[in-house]
């Protein structure tokens, strides 16, 4: 089986200025290309899982949002740090669309994008890891059981609560990563309530 770096898009790849599409707006956060390059050097397949809300809310489209990954996923890889598949969710249930049908699950917190990762590309989850800025992250990387999850604090990181490790920047995830990574060690979550982010 393989193992992963499941990481989020805003606030984790690039700076969270809500719901981004454009490559104008996009600015990818110091030290992403280290942590993913440290991944892939390691064998860990990179896996992006994004809630896209703006998408149901008619900010943007399915079309410009895969416009902007297409772009992105060409900047990782010429960071010799290819990504191996964004999965994003759509959904808001304040804004239902009959295309969103059946996507519930896999609106972070619930862990449907990282379940159906873990399908696709038979990723053992139990020894993978998240990199995540919100609540909702660590709750979809529990559900899923994602074996370490850490918190890299952003403008909108809010309450992590007191599960997973924490960290301020990326250039401290890569360092969280050497180390999970030298001891290969991915360690079990603790279960805590769920708490559901805006976006």
């Amino acid at each position: 089986m393989n193992r992963a770096l499941f990481l989020d898009r805003d606030g984790i790849i690039n700076v969270d200025r809500d719901f981004v599409y454009r490559i104008s707006d996009f600015e990818f956060r110091e030290g992403i290309f280290d942590v993913a390059r440290l991944a892939r050097a390691n064998g860990l397949l990179l896996i992006v899982v994004t809630n896209q809300s703006g998408i149901a809310r008619g900010y943007y489209s399915e079309e410009e949002f895969a416009s902007l990954t297409a772009w992105m996923c060409q900047q990782f890889e010429a960071e010799n740090a290819a990504i191996q598949k964004v999965y994003h969710c759509p959904v808001h249930p304040d804004f239902p669309r009959a295309e969103d049908k059946g996507l519930a699950n896999w609106r972070k917190p619930a862990p449907g994008m990282l379940l159906q990762a873990a399908k696709d590309f038979d990723i053992d989850l139990s020894a993978s890891f998240m990199i995540g800025d919100r609540r909702s992250d660590f709750d979809a990387a529990h559900a899923a059981g994602v074996g370490s999850f850490l918190y890299v604090r952003s403008s909108f990181s809010g309450d992590r609560g007191s599960d997973g490790d924490c960290c301020n920047d990326l250039q401290g995830a890569e360092l969280w990563l050497k180390a999970r990574l030298a001891a290969n060690i991915a360690l079990p979550l603790a279960g805590n309530a769920n708490m559901s982010d805006s976006i």
